[in-house]
Parts: structure tokens; C-alpha cells; sequence
């Protein structure tokens, strides 16, 4: 089995992760190439998910592989999902607070609060459209990631919580 070379994670401060994504146009083996890179270098940070800007590329597009480890440790199993050009196409009033870390924030953990369901639509590598809905810690990283490619990172994104007060659990 040959490993995947492992990216450089951009962390707090670098332009990258303030940029939005660039929507994806070209579904060919250059993207497959980006996509097992990231998967690699996500697995070998014990992340559960990475976007494309946390790497360096401005592609709409990132990962999410759920599964328990070091950081998570009750973390739901589930087989990585490569997610291009996302959309949130609607969100649950309800919301819950859960702690979160970034890669792009080593060392730190932050209170956020995300909507606790969400309807979800995005490519996959093949260029196909596909639609789900999302729950829980799953929902929670899928729009963890999202906020990546619309530029906002983790510190910011409570930032914009200070400003909201109330929060309805699920």
C-alpha cells in the first residue's frame, strides 16, 4: 500500500483561511489526487473533517470521516464523504453548543453553536448531485468545514455567536 503524500494544514493567520472557495468545475484525476491527499493528511491529524483551504487549494470542497479517535473518542463511525461545491439548503431552528477543534487551531477547543439538522446538497467526485439529511455530530462537521470554504474560521464563527444569545436545544 503506497501512502498519500501529507499536506501543509494552514493555521490562524494565513490569508487562505479567510478566502471563499472557488466553485469546482473540473471533476478529473487532479481533483481525485487533492481529494486522497486531504483524506490522508485529515486521518494522519486525527481530524473528521478538512476542507480544501486548509491546504491551500480553493477548491469548494472537503472531507468528512467521522470515526472515534485521540480527539473525538465518541465520534460516530462513518466512511469518509468527499463533499463538492456544498450548499445548505435549510437548517433546523433548533440549535446545540458542543465543543470543537480545528486543525487549523491546533491546541484549542471551542463552545459552538450549530443547528442541530440540516439539509445538505453537494457533488461527489464523479461530478454527481447528491442531497441528505444531516444530524448530530455529522451535521456539526459538515457545516464546521462549510464555514472554511465561506472564509470563516472557528475563532470567528464565535465571534458571531457572542452576538447571539439564545439558543434552542434539540
Amino acid at each position: 500500500m503506497q501512502l498519500k503524500p501529507l499536506l501543509s494544514i494552514a493555521t490562524t493567520g494565513e490569508e487562505i483561511l479567510t478566502q471563499k472557495a472557488e466553485p469546482v468545475t473540473v471533476f478529473d484525476q487532479a481533483l481525485h489526487t487533492l481529494a486522497d491527499n486531504m483524506l490522508s493528511t485529515m486521518l494522519n491529524a486525527n481530524g473528521v473533517g478538512i476542507a480544501a483551504t486548509q491546504v491551500f487549494s480553493k477548491a469548494a470542497m472537503f472531507i468528512m470521516a467521522s470515526n472515534p479517535n485521540e480527539r473525538y473518542p465518541d465520534a460516530p463511525l462513518m466512511a469518509p464523504i468527499v463533499v463538492i461545491n456544498p450548499q445548505i439548503l435549510a437548517a433546523s431552528a433548533a440549535t446545540e453548543v458542543g465543543v470543537e477543534g480545528c486543525l487549523s487551531i491546533p491546541g484549542q477547543r471551542l463552545s459552538i453553536s450549530r443547528h442541530c439538522e440540516i439539509k445538505v446538497q453537494f457533488q461527489s467526485l464523479d461530478g454527481q448531485l447528491h442531497q441528505q439529511t444531516l444530524t448530530g455530530f455529522v451535521a456539526r462537521i459538515f457545516q464546521h468545514e462549510y464555514d472554511h470554504l465561506q472564509g470563516i474560521t472557528l475563532l470567528e464563527r464565535v465571534n458571531l455567536m457572542a452576538t447571539k444569545i439564545q439558543v434552542t436545544q434539540c
